[in-house]
C-alpha cells in the first residue's frame, strides 16, 4: 500500500450531484479533507430589489425536498419584520406541514440514501449481507417498494393543509392560510394513525412510545438483543451498525447547534440552544453567527454576521475550493441536524450515545429515526388541539424600513434567513442552510468544517477510489447541496 495519496470522491448523487470531497490519505487513513460545493445558485442576489413578499414565492425554489422549511423561514423573517404574532391554530397547522416534510425526509434518508450502501458487494462476506441486499438494494430491494407508498400516503396531510408540495404558499407571516374544519381533524388523525401503524409494524417493530422511551446505549442494546436482527428495519440497522462499529466512525465537531423546532405559543417541542460534549448547554445568541469566505469563491475581507452579509462571486480567488461560506458560532465550528436537536433538547438516549462516543455515523442516523418516534405523537396532539372557528392567520402592514430573521429547523438542521428592507424593497437577503453549517470549508484560521473534521481518520483501502467509510460519513450528514450556496 502506498504511504500517501490524494483522491477525489464525487459527485455524490442520491439527492443531486453537486458535492466533491478531496481527501489526503496517509497510511490507509484520511489525514485531511476538503469539501467542495461546485454549484453557484445566486438566490441571495436574485432577491435584491424585489418586493419582500416575493420571497414567499422565490426562495422556496432553492430546493424541492425541503421547500416547506424554506417557506417557514421566509414567513418567520417577514413576521419578525412586520411584528406579527401568529395565532395558535396557525402555528399548529404550520408545524404540521413542516413536520410532515421533515419526517418524510428522515424516512427517505434512511431507506433510499443511507441503507443501500450496505447492499454493496464489498460487504458480501458479512452475515447480514444477503438480508440487507434483499431489503435495501437500490431499485431492486423490497424496502423502497414498501416505503414509497407509505411516504406518499403520509404526505397527503401536506396536500390537505397546504394544497401541494413542494413550494406551497400556505405558510404565511401571520400563520397559515388554510383553516381546518372539525371533520377535517378526523381525516388528519386517520392519516397520522396510518403512518404510525406503518412505522410501528415495519420500521421499528414496536410502539413509537417504546422507542422514544429508550434512555441509554445499554437499554438500546438490550432492546436489540431481545429481537432477531431481521425483526424490523430498525433492528437491521442496529445489528449492522454494531458489527461495523459505526459509533466510532465520523466523529466531527464537539459543538452542536439547534434553532428550536416546532414552536407554539412561545415554546419549542425541541429546545433552542448550543451544547458541547460534556457540557450542560447554553442559550443560543444569533448575534454570535458569522460567515467567513476566506476559502470560498466569494469576495470579502472579513467575517460578517448574515444581517450584514454579502454574496459577491470571485472565481479566480487563491486558496478557495468551494462556493460554500464558512458559518461559525462565536468563532467555533458547530454541527446541526437531528443529532444536534436531540442532544440540545437533552433526550437521554442521544446524550448518552454522544457522551460515550461523540457524534458519529451511528448517532446521526439514530437521532433521525428517534425523531420519527417523537414527532408523530406530537403531530397527533397538535391536530387534536386545533380549534375550528378560531383564527388561523392574521395580517399586518410591512414597514418600508425594517429587518427580520427567520430561524427554523429543517430535517438537516438549523436554517436561517436574514432580511433587510429598504424603501419597501429587499435591500439584503442572506441564507445560512444546514448543509452550509455542516459542509463548511476551512475558515480564515484554517479550521476545517464539521464534515471535513468528521472525515479525518476514516479508513481507506488500498484499492478504494470511493471509500465505503467515507460514503457512510457523508451520507450520515445527508448532503443537500442545492441548499448550501445561494
Amino acid at each position: 500500500m502506498s504511504d500517501a495519496r490524494r483522491i477525489l470522491v464525487g459527485p455524490f448523487n442520491r439527492v443531486e450531484g453537486d458535492l466533491e470531497v478531496d481527501l489526503d490519505v496517509v497510511a490507509g487513513r484520511v489525514e485531511a479533507a476538503r469539501v467542495s460545493s461546485p454549484l453557484y445558485r445566486g438566490f441571495e442576489q436574485i432577491m435584491e430589489g424585489k418586493h419582500p413578499h416575493d420571497a414567499m414565492v422565490l426562495v422556496p425554489r432553492i430546493c424541492g425536498i425541503c421547500s416547506v422549511s424554506q417557506s417557514a423561514a421566509v414567513a418567520a423573517a417577514l413576521r419578525d419584520a412586520t411584528g406579527l404574532i401568529a395565532p395558535p391554530n396557525g402555528e399548529r397547522v404550520a408545524n404540521l406541514v413542516l413536520a410532515a416534510e421533515n419526517l418524510a425526509d428522515h424516512l427517505t434518508h434512511f431507506y433510499l440514501f443511507f441503507m443501500p450502501d450496505f447492499a454493496r458487494d464489498a460487504y458480501r462476506r458479512r452475515s447480514w449481507f444477503d438480508d440487507a441486499r434483499q431489503r435495501f438494494k437500490a431499485v431492486e430491494g423490497s424496502a423502497p417498494a414498501a416505503v414509497l407508498p407509505a411516504r406518499a400516503a403520509f404526505l397527503h396531510l401536506t396536500g390537505m393543509l397546504s394544497g401541494k408540495w413542494p413550494h406551497t404558499l400556505a405558510l404565511q407571516p401571520g400563520g397559515a392560510s388554510r383553516a381546518v374544519a372539525a371533520n377535517e381533524k378526523v381525516r388528519l388523525l386517520t392519516l397520522l394513525r396510518a403512518f404510525r401503524s406503518w412505522l410501528e409494524q415495519t420500521l421499528f417493530g414496536a410502539p413509537l412510545e417504546e422507542i422514544s422511551a429508550i434512555a441509554s446505549s445499554d437499554a438500546l442494546h438490550a432492546w436489540a438483543q431481545q429481537r432477531a436482527a431481521d425483526a424490523s428495519d430498525f433492528a437491521r440497522f442496529l445489528a449492522i451498525a454494531r458489527e461495523l462499529g459505526l459509533q466510532r466512525l465520523g466523529r466531527g465537531s464537539e459543538l452542536y447547534l439547534a434553532f428550536g423546532a416546532y414552536e407554539i405559543e412561545g415554546r419549542h417541542l425541541f429546545a433552542r440552544g448550543v451544547r458541547g460534549v460534556g457540557e450542560a448547554g447554553r442559550a443560543f445568541d444569533p448575534a454570535e453567527i458569522t460567515e467567513d469566505v476566506s476559502h470560498a469563491w466569494l469576495m470579502d475581507d472579513e467575517a460578517r454576521h448574515p444581517l450584514h452579509g454579502r454574496t459577491l462571486p470571485l472565481l479566480d480567488k487563491p486558496d478557495a475550493y468551494t462556493w460554500c461560506k464558512a458559518p461559525r458560532l462565536a468563532g467555533e465550528v458547530a454541527e446541526c441536524g437531528a443529532l444536534a436537536r436531540q442532544f440540545v433538547a437533552g433526550h437521554p438516549l442521544i446524550v448518552d450515545v454522544v457522551t460515550r462516543d461523540g457524534g458519529s455515523v451511528f448517532a446521526r442516523v439514530l437521532a433521525r429515526l428517534l425523531e420519527l418516534a417523537l414527532v408523530v405523537p406530537a403531530m397527533e396532539r397538535w391536530v387534536r388541539e386545533i380549534r375550528p372557528g378560531e383564527h388561523f392567520c392574521v395580517h399586518g402592514e410591512l414597514p418600508d424600513e425594517a429587518s427580520g430573521v427567520g430561524l427554523v429547523e429543517a430535517a438537516r438542521g438549523a436554517l436561517g434567513h436574514w432580511l433587510v428592507i429598504r424603501r419597501g424593497r429587499v435591500g439584503s437577503y442572506q441564507i445560512v442552510a444546514p448543509t452550509t453549517w455542516n459542509f463548511s470549508p476551512r475558515d480564515r484560521a484554517g479550521v476545517p468544517g464539521a464534515l471535513e473534521q468528521a472525515l479525518v481518520g476514516a479508513p481507506v483501502g488500498d484499492n478504494e477510489t470511493v471509500p465505503l467509510a467515507v460514503q457512510h460519513i457523508v451520507r450520515s450528514f445527508d448532503p443537500c447541496m442545492v441548499c448550501t450556496v445561494h
